[in-house]
């Protein structure tokens, strides 16, 4: 855990809203002036896009060690923490991805494939990474002891399934059917990797809809967000300095359901997230500047 080099990390699911919490810090990062080294979950997967076509038809999830780095993502939050510094590298989704970083690293690299591993450049205010392993735990590998702040993007289960087999059908023209061999195929390491996360989180924000969503599997509609609320529970309050009174007057129809837990409206998600983590990385970058 470091004062003068904090890791601040956003773990959960694509789909999950980690989109809508990486927008929020974006936007505090640039009205506070925060320069921040910025990593990506996707970045420490163990195979390139056509290896891992190959081990999922052997029945590999993304979800567990075999398929992921967790102790270089581990090594890097310890070395940022301790130096300021350490190993990045990029996964180029798109073609466009690729022309940029081969542009810049002069390297001839295809989507779907990594860039060589960098040096994370000096004079960075934080670490933020953004991606499934976040806070992940195993017998080899504590990613969560070297987080100073775990914030957690998680919907309901069954919200979490529509979400994902809408967008399978939607961005990559996967039948129903094959979204649910899917999600069996993840189930344990799931279970085994990706929920305990949320146990270890400061923060969560968990996504419920107000629709019934009963059976995922037929659900012809993602709820919206007007059509959810957001369940946001923090660890320790007092870790994070929350003030409840002056977050349930600043969110329009919040309500507090347990004393460490505030609901606020869908529609409200991102706007509750700059209330809720402005305040927490201005006290980070405050601590810095006095270590």
């Amino acid at each position: 855990m470091s004062k003068k080099h904090p890791v601040v990390v956003v773990t959960g699911s694509s789909g999950a809203g980690t989109t809508t919490v990486k927008r929020a810090f974006e936007h505090i990062f640039t009205r506070e002036g925060i320069n921040a080294a910025i990593v990506e979950g996707d970045s420490f997967h163990r195979y390139d896009r056509a290896e891992m076509r190959e081990k999922i038809a052997q029945g590999m999830s993304h979800f567990g060690p075999e398929a992921n780095l967790f102790d270089k993502i581990e090594e890097l939050f310890r070395v940022y923490g301790e130096t300021g510094s350490g190993k990045k590298r990029y996964y180029l989704h798109s073609a466009e991805e690729a022309e940029e970083h081969n542009t810049r690293l002069g390297c001839d690299k295809n989507p779907g494939e990594f860039t060589p591993w960098e040096d994370i450049p000096d004079g960075t205010d934080l670490l933020f990474y953004e991606g499934l392993h976040g806070m992940v735990v195993t017998d080899e590998a504590d990613v969560a002891s070297q987080v100073d702040l775990g914030i957690g993007v998680v919907p309901v289960v069954n919200l979490e399934w529509i979400q994902k087999i809408h967008r399978d059908a939607k961005e990559r023209g996967y039948s129903a059917e094959a979204t649910v061999e899917t999600i069996m195929r993840r189930m344990p390491d799931y279970i085994n990797h990706i929920t305990p996360q949320f146990s270890r989180t400061d923060i969560n924000f968990q996504r419920v809809a107000t629709v019934d969503t009963s059976n995922p599997f037929i659900a012809r509609d993602i709820p919206t967000p007007d059509e959810s609320f957001v369940v946001i529970r923090f660890a320790n309050p007092e870790k994070c300095d929350v003030k409840f009174p002056d977050l349930l007057s600043m969110i329009p129809d919040s309500f507090m359901s347990r004393r460490n837990t505030i609901v606020v409206p869908g529609g409200k998600m991102g706007f509750a997230m700059e209330v809720i983590l402005g305040p927490i990385i201005d006290k980070m970058m405050d601590a810095r500047a006095s270590s």
